[in-house]
């Protein structure tokens, strides 16, 4: 099948940060709108304030020049760029529906996804979302889309490594008291210090199913020309504890959240 040259152009626009310093983007294909779909990490949620959305932070549309977004790169070659951040703090991917509609009656040209983690951070491991049924609502998410936004080029993010977020954390007494207290991500965080192995095998069941839900993105997203995947850049990211909220210890911080601009803006360039 053949790309429409105005897609390949708008989605190579979309990530200029990989291309040498004088290359200059095709003016028609830089996007006049975009819009965000996603969760809290999405919203910037604890990037600047105790459990507060942050949406000037976010990786996606953030305007704080310290983050430097994809809306922030974007903005340098379309000053008047319009930008929507449709994210909501808690949201799953029961909840990418309603997102693909508000970013259709938006009129974007260009939709960033990042959303997962909270359907693998359950208060426990049997209340994860099934594989099957994340496939199935992300599909109908992705096809709503690309039926309403036929030219909109799409952004995929692969879900941040949970474990990570365990393996950097679990020797923090700060890191502990905050992910139990608030009564975070159980199913990966529960018993962070256990060596049982049944806190062992569950810890990697957890991340199994992150591994999952990102292989799902990957295939969902390849069934659209119009939109790209990470390539799981982000899951792989060895990320530190200094990049995460000192309130949570699980969300980025303002680090975090320009680490994952780079990431995401740099990984869209693959083509």
């Amino acid at each position: 099948m053949n790309v429409p040259r105005r897609i390949l152009a708008l989605i190579a626009a979309v990530t200029l940060t990989s291309a040498p310093t004088t290359a200059v983007a095709d003016a028609s294909a830089v996007p006049g709108t975009m819009a965000a779909m996603g969760d809290s990490i999405t919203r910037g949620f604890n990037a600047c304030g105790f459990y507060l959305d942050c949406p000037s932070r976010s990786w996606s549309t953030g305007s704080d020049a310290a983050v430097d977004s994809h809306y922030r790169r974007l903005l340098a070659d379309n000053p008047s760029l319009a930008v929507h951040n449709d994210g909501r703090s808690g949201a799953k991917v029961a909840d990418m529906a309603g997102q693909a509609q508000q970013a259709v009656s938006q009129g974007a040209d260009y939709v960033t996804i990042l959303i997962g983690a909270n359907d693998a951070c359950a208060s426990s491991e049997a209340g994860m979302t099934s594989v099957a049924d994340f496939e199935a609502r992300f599909r109908t998410a992705v096809r709503t889309l690309t039926t309403g936004l036929p030219d909109a080029g799409i952004f995929v993010s692969s879900i941040p490594d949970v474990k990570r977020l365990w393996e950097v954390g679990k020797d923090s007494s700060s890191a502990r008291t905050a992910w139990s207290t608030l009564g975070i991500c159980q199913s990966m965080l529960a018993r962070p210090r256990s060596t049982d192995q049944a806190d062992i095998d569950r810890r990697d069941r957890v991340r199994g199913r992150v591994a999952d839900f990102n292989a799902v993105l990957a295939r969902v997203c390849a069934e659209q020309i119009t939109c790209r995947y990470d390539g799981g850049a982000v899951f792989g990211h060895p990320f530190t504890l200094s990049q995460l909220s000192r309130w949570d210890y699980f969300h980025p911080n303002a680090s975090g959240q320009r680490l994952l601009a780079e990431i995401t803006y740099t990984a869209g360039a693959v083509l």
